[in-house]
């Protein structure tokens, strides 16, 4: 029986994992740690996009990163070495 216990949250862990795939994690008042747990590189639109944020690395994460929110309200890491990505960041930039 506890056996059966243990691969049901096993599988809800799982689950739960595959579905961040991209996603960024909620954000509080002061960040200590990176806020992309992974990143997506397939193009999306500018027109699904809302607003961009570009947060450079530094003592809270080593990486750059580049959170999207989309008009629908999800917030999607990008991939910064990505080449439309890197438009993106120029762009913003250069602003």
């Amino acid at each position: 029986m506890m056996g059966k216990v243990v691969i049901a949250g096993m599988a809800l862990l799982l689950i739960s994992v595959v579905g961040t795939k991209g996603m960024a994690l909620a954000r509080s008042g002061v960040e200590l740690r990176c806020q992309c747990i992974d990143t997506h590189s397939k193009f999306i639109h500018p027109k699904f996009i809302q607003n961009v944020n570009l947060t450079p690395s530094g003592p809270h994460c080593k990486n750059v990163e580049v959170i999207a929110t989309l008009k629908d309200g999800r917030e999607v890491c990008l991939d910064p070495t990505a080449p439309w990505v890197k438009l993106i960041i120029k762009a913003i930039l250069d602003k």
